[in-house]
């Protein structure tokens, strides 16, 4: 299926609020003739692009907003050395513009159902957004299925949402279970004391939600954290199509791999025709280089993001030749077999790719 790529618009931050200690969330104006674009399905997220200190920085952000909230709505939360984290919760204000990308990803994809379901995430810090708008679109669209949220964070004071998980445990009492998992604090529950990782949940899933009853899980956190509860519940026995993984931060601190410095009069190891908008455009790419850097290099406008393998805004379908990826932490194995890459992880092993944008 072919769909317009996603594509920035400015737009002005209509609200600022404060979720945590360290934490804030933001709404962004949409004019009427841009609803469509802005559109979204629970669990995808919005890449903002902004210059600070004369660099361009981009940063992509899940939407916690549900489907019937009315508005698109993100969370910063700050990190140590986050420039662009810290100049979001300190400085940003009402009125000021950013630009924003289009909703992307599929984290959660999965369509309502009439029947009675079992749903459970597991999220960890600023993992709670994605999972808090998959959560209200389940309550919202399954009106007979139940919800199982374990959210794990350091202290109470370090809970996001936690006002907004309260009224909607209240509004859903006997849909929505939560359970705060606290690694530094005492629970009067000795269960919900410490990290939630591989060890905490197999304990979790054994007392409260037998994992032969789960339907569809979902991971969102820390890489480590993220990989270890996964392999936790395949060991369980939950099927691996019912397990949907977003990780938070690669292993390059959720920065950009290195990129490749190419020499100008390099000659290219292939050639790399880009699909774009319904456009081809056709560019050189040096030996060892990605992709997507040999696109940039060549001046040519694609959407992306971390450039870390992470967040999946530079997918596209591989529809000819061969471009094995460095890495790769978003893409599920559906989307594998489908052929779709990473381009900022894709290198070319054949003279001749062809990359597809248009295809989702």
């Amino acid at each position: 299926m072919s769909a317009a790529a996603p594509r920035f618009h400015r737009l002005a931050v209509s609200d600022l609020r404060r979720e945590a200690s360290d934490a804030v969330s933001m709404t962004f104006a949409i004019p009427g003739d841009l609803a469509g674009d802005y559109a979204f399905t629970p669990g995808q997220y919005l890449t903002l692009r902004t210059t600070l200190d004369g660099e361009e920085v981009r940063r992509s952000y899940s939407i916690c907003s549900g489907p019937d909230d009315g508005e698109i709505r993100i969370a910063v939360k700050k990190i140590d050395g986050g420039a662009f984290s810290n100049w979001a919760a300190e400085d940003l204000k009402c009125g000021d513009e950013l630009d924003v990308m289009t909703p992307t990803g599929r984290f959660g994809a999965v369509p309502p159902a009439d029947s009675a379901r079992i749903h459970v995430g597991f999220a960890a810090g600023s993992g709670i957004t994605p999972i808090l708008s998959i959560v209200k679109g389940v309550l919202a669209r399954e009106p007979d299925s139940r919800f199982f949220l374990f959210y794990g964070n350091r202290t109470t004071d370090n809970i996001m949402f936690l006002e907004a998980l309260e009224e909607l445990k209240d509004r859903f009492i006997d849909r929505l279970s939560i359970f705060h998992v606290i690694s530094g604090e005492e629970q009067d529950i000795p269960i919900l004391h410490g990290r939630l990782d591989g060890d905490k949940v197999r304990v979790l899933l054994r007392s409260l939600v037998p994992a032969a009853s789960v339907d569809h899980l979902y991971i969102c956190g820390p890489l480590g954290m993220s990989e270890d509860i996964e392999t936790t519940c395949r060991e369980l026995g939950i099927a691996e199509e019912r397990i949907h993984v977003e990780r938070f931060v690669s292993e390059f601190g959720g920065k950009p791999r290195p990129k490749k410095v190419v020499a100008p009069d390099a000659p290219p190891k292939a050639i790399a025709s880009l699909i774009i908008d319904g456009k081809r455009r056709d560019v050189p790419v040096a030996e060892d280089e990605a992709i997507l850097d040999a696109a940039l290099r060549a001046g040519v406008d694609l959407p992306f993001a971390c450039k870390g393998g992470m967040c999946s805004t530079c997918r596209a379908k591989l529809v000819e030749g061969e471009a094995p990826m460095d890495i790769n932490y978003s893409l599920e194995p559906w989307e594998l077999k489908a052929g779709f890459v990473l381009t900022c992880q894709a290198k070319p092993s054949s003279e001749r790719v062809v990359v597809d944008y248009d295809h989702v």
